[in-house]
């Protein structure tokens, strides 16, 4: 006979499944692409940089033509773009190629977005097995409820990135963690089938995310504590130790063909954005993340007023949420049944946030400063949180849960609908900007240093054609490379192709400039007289300049 709590079970968790899918689906061409989603739409349809039409004038209805899919590419020739002009792995560039020549339809940027979308799904199914596994069914369920309106997992869920592809990794490299721990406690023989998979799970993930390496570090990290703390009087002790070593090992030695690659892109110009820290800001910063992975309201870009309330307002459930999840900590660590498995889970997202202040602190690079980058230890948070949540008496459980559960959602509205976790740059707010005149024609230029200059201005571009698309206003965009310095993109819009427009708006977007170096006059294309507006002057990251044109004849 069917166990009706069985039934009510795996019901809630088919509902928690769905819920979470349309969370992340909803949306997904609402935001504008930004200069990463860019960069992952370049390699992912098979081409790269050296396809981008630069140095020439281009309608921006003919954008479009750069983000078409070019079929015949193999994932040696994607691995070989990356190699060369970027600074990824390639397995996620190579799978997200497939999906983009197998999905049908017309948006590319949904299309793009929905295997992210699709992996976070798959995420919220997998941190169910973690829990179920280290704690219990409930436990589990209550698990997928927080990743499923996690505003943080819906935020990487819809982004043309790969942050869900390693975080689903991560969580199952996690899954089989937690069984060989269980395997170890319970002094059984070691299961051989669980620790390949653990493995294979590590080398997929290296060649996924270079970020993954920290999770393997702290899972294997963790391995070490708790054979030496807790394992000493086993029988097969000395047999697990082997296998330890030789699936770290194994780990190891896949990924010695791509190390060189590794070092060759470490100083490369792509990675000099990352900042220096500031005194103690890692560790504010990682506070302030940890907190956006429960509840994220309107702060950013809103009136004073509303980002101070929601302030307000995520810093109370903060303390309220952070107190429940001390208690239930302190319940789970004091429990023998649950003890090992927490401890499991304590020391890897320790065992990670160390990591993570120590490439801050030692290599100078502050990757804190970056929420998306948290995706490395949200498994093991968002696993903690959920089994604390638990621990709680029977009647304040309900209560705690629906209370998580119904912020995290109303979180996740402002999520989709473009209220909070902003796309950097801005490319919406920049394309308003640059549109305040939907009748005169615009000319985009950007001057660029390197390629990830020219991915930003063609976010600018894309969004700018998006509010201008069906008008027959003239768009016009042009990538011009400043080298050796700024002055050769002003030589440069003399020397462009004759323009249609006699009169026009030209907007020149500089990166690396200051205000008082853009010139009170230019000329483009040898007739096109064009004048400064001081009054429109702005900065987002980098610097935009409007300039006003007629034609000289």
């Amino acid at each position: 006979m069917i166990n009706p709590r069985l039934i009510r079970h795996y019901l809630g968790l088919f509902a928690i499944l769905a819920l979470g899918t349309v969370l992340r689906f909803a949306n997904l061409d609402l935001k504008p692409l930004w200069m990463d989603e860019v960069i992952t739409a370049l390699f992912s349809l098979g081409k790269g940089y050296h396809d981008l039409p630069l140095d020439v004038v281009l309608p921006a209805e003919k954008l479009q033509d750069i983000f078409t899919y070019q079929p015949g590419q193999s994932c040696f020739q994607i691995a070989q773009n990356l190699i060369d002009q970027s600074t990824h792995p390639p397995l996620f560039f190579c799978w997200m190629y497939s999906w983009l020549g197998w999905m049908r339809g017309e948006n590319w940027i949904v299309k793009l977005r929905s295997l992210p979308a699709m992996l976070g799904v798959l995420a919220i199914a997998a941190i169910y097995g973690v829990n179920r596994l280290a704690f219990s069914k409930t436990s589990g369920l209550v698990a997928a409820t927080l990743m499923a309106v996690s505003p943080f997992a819906v935020y990487l869920s819809q982004e043309a990135r790969h942050y869900t592809l390693p975080m689903l990794l991560i969580t199952l490299s996690l899954l089989e963690l937690i069984q060989i721990q269980k395997d170890i406690g319970m002094e059984q023989q070691p299961k051989y089938t669980t620790w390949f998979l653990w493995i294979i799970i590590n080398i997929i993930g290296f060649y996924v995310h270079y970020f993954f390496m920290f999770a393997f570090c702290a899972e294997a990290l963790t391995l070490f504590i708790y054979l030496y703390l807790f394992s000493k009087n086993l029988n097969n002790y000395r047999k697990i130790w082997r296998l330890l070593t030789l699936s770290i090992t194994a780990v190891i030695l896949s990924f010695l063909p791509w190390l060189p690659i590794i070092f060759q892109e470490y100083n490369r110009p792509e990675t000099n954005w990352i900042e220096p820290p500031n005194l103690l800001a890692p560790f504010y910063q990682t506070l302030m993340n940890l907190i956006l992975m429960s509840i994220a309201f309107p702060v950013e870009k809103q009136p004073y007023h509303i980002a101070i309330l929601s302030g307000l307002l995520m810093l109370v459930f903060a303390i309220w949420l952070g107190w429940k999840v001390c208690k239930g900590l302190k319940h789970l660590g004091s429990n023998a049944a649950t003890y090992l498995a927490t401890f499991t889970l304590f020391s890897f997202v320790t065992g990670v946030l160390l990591e993570f202040l120590a490439i801050a602190y030692f290599l100078r690079k502050d990757i804190t400063a970056v929420p998306r980058y948290a995706f490395v230890y949200y498994p093991g948070i968002c696993a903690l949180i959920a089994a604390s949540l638990t621990e709680i008496k029977s009647s304040k459980l309900q209560f705690s849960i629906f209370t998580v559960f119904l912020v995290g959602l109303v979180s996740c509205f402002f999520v989709v609908y473009n209220l909070a976790f902003l796309k950097p740059f801005a490319p919406e707010q920049v394309a308003q900007t640059m549109n305040q005149e939907p009748s005169t024609p615009i000319m985009l230029v950007v001057g660029y240093g390197n390629y990830q200059d020219v991915a930003l201005g063609l976010s600018f571009a894309l969004a700018l054609e998006k509010l201008r698309n069906g008008k027959e206003i003239s768009t016009n965009v042009a990538f011009l490379k400043k080298s050796p310095d700024f002055q050769s993109v002003w030589n440069k819009l003399s020397q462009l192709s004759e323009l249609t427009s006699s009169q026009f708006n030209l907007w020149v977007v500089a990166p690396g400039i200051k205000r008082r170096d853009y010139p009170q006059q230019v000329v483009v294309s040898q007739r096109n007289h064009c004048i400064i507006d001081s009054k429109q002057h702005y900065r987002i990251g980098v610097p935009y300049q409007l300039y006003r044109c007629k034609s000289l004849l």
